[in-house]
């Protein structure tokens, strides 16, 4: 399943793409009986909110997001016009704000940035099922 928007950044956009992406979640659910864990449910509203908070915030013009979920995971793909690629930076503590990167970088499966003719696409991957913890008895 994939479905696409385009956000204008005015007041309520960055609620307005968690809304998609849940949206798209429970219809994945319901018509392809997938198995979406309460965790990669929270995850993907971050990771949505913290990069079109990026984009919106960083890149002049329009933003868009795509979503792709298959059977194991869910793509949150967002494009903007600037086509500066973002770094994560050091963790600090005592840094205030500027920990999105980070953030999304710890919680996805994968993290890439591709470069466009216009701007750039920022891909994170979240698996839609919570991996089993190890048995300490067995490994």
């Amino acid at each position: 399943m994939r479905a696409g928007f385009a956000l204008e950044g005015a007041g309520g956009c960055i609620a307005d793409a968690r809304h998609h992406a849940d949206a798209l979640l429970d219809k994945a659910h319901a018509d392809h009986d997938l198995t979406v864990s309460a965790r990669a449910r929270d995850l993907t509203q971050l990771v949505v909110s913290e990069l079109v908070t990026n984009a919106l915030k960083y890149a002049p013009g329009p933003v868009l997001m795509e979503l792709r979920i298959s059977a194991h995971a869910v793509d949150v793909v967002v494009w903007d016009s600037d086509p500066t690629v973002p770094v994560a930076r050091a963790a600090d503590p005592d840094r205030i704000g500027q920990h999105g990167l980070e953030i999304v970088k710890a919680v996805t499966e994968s993290l890439f940035t591709e470069q466009e003719p216009v701007g750039k696409r920022i891909t994170a991957r979240i698996a839609l099922c919570d991996r089993p913890e190890p048995n300490p008895v067995t490994g």
